[in-house]
């Protein structure tokens, strides 16, 4: 199926944005066919402005660009949802939503971006950064130990204890696939492969 550019007077549909991994909705925007097919064709997306009059590729000045990983279209043909992974902010505001604060929730993906930047830019005093200098033998044994604890507290009644070592897992989990250098989504997509078979 391919939009109905036809259905708006103006020739104009929405666009809804969404980040990829977190699912957070990132902003509401408008194309043209042209801007579709620009979009489409360099896997960046690409507006048009209706203050500007003219087609806008998201990041053109910041550097924030939106990577484009899927375009699926709504039942009547007239809106579309595009899942892409932003480049930094994007809002002009500086704010990773235009939606600001609405959708700030804590997520694992957030979590994971933290990891990340531990490992990238590590500070003195971050665990997770002596974590990562420690080095791969010292983090799957990490890994281990905390698999041992929740096993544990799994056969105990105590509730706070059991989350907390849950917690302590899942941390220790995620840096461990960022010292592999995998993601979450990786993991997720294996997932959902074998959930479709």
């Amino acid at each position: 199926m391919t939009p109905d550019f036809s259905k708006y007077a103006d020739g104009l549909i929405p666009v809804i944005i969404q980040d990829v991994d977190t699912l957070e909705v990132l902003m509401l925007g408008f194309m043209n066919e042209e801007a579709y097919n620009k979009t489409q064709a360099e896997g960046k997306v690409t507006f048009y402005s209706r203050s500007k009059q003219r087609l806008w590729t998201k990041g053109e000045t910041s550097g924030n660009f939106l990577l484009v990983k899927e375009i699926l279209l709504d039942c009547d043909q007239d809106t579309l949802l595009i899942k892409a992974v932003p480049q930094g902010p994007t809002c002009h505001t500086g704010d990773i939503s235009c939606f600001g604060k609405a959708n700030d929730t804590f997520s694992l993906q957030q979590l994971e971006k933290v990891i990340i930047d531990r490992k990238n830019n590590p500070l003195e005093k971050s665990y997770t950064a002596s974590l990562f200098a420690k080095g791969i033998n010292k983090i799957a044994q990490k890994v281990g130990e905390e698999a041992v604890e929740i096993v544990i507290e799994a056969k105990d009644n105590n509730k706070d204890l059991f989350l907390g070592e849950a917690a302590d897992l899942m941390f220790h989990y995620l840096v461990l696939l960022q010292a592999k250098g995998f993601t979450l989504q990786d993991v997720i997509r294996v997932l959902e492969s074998r959930h479709n078979k």
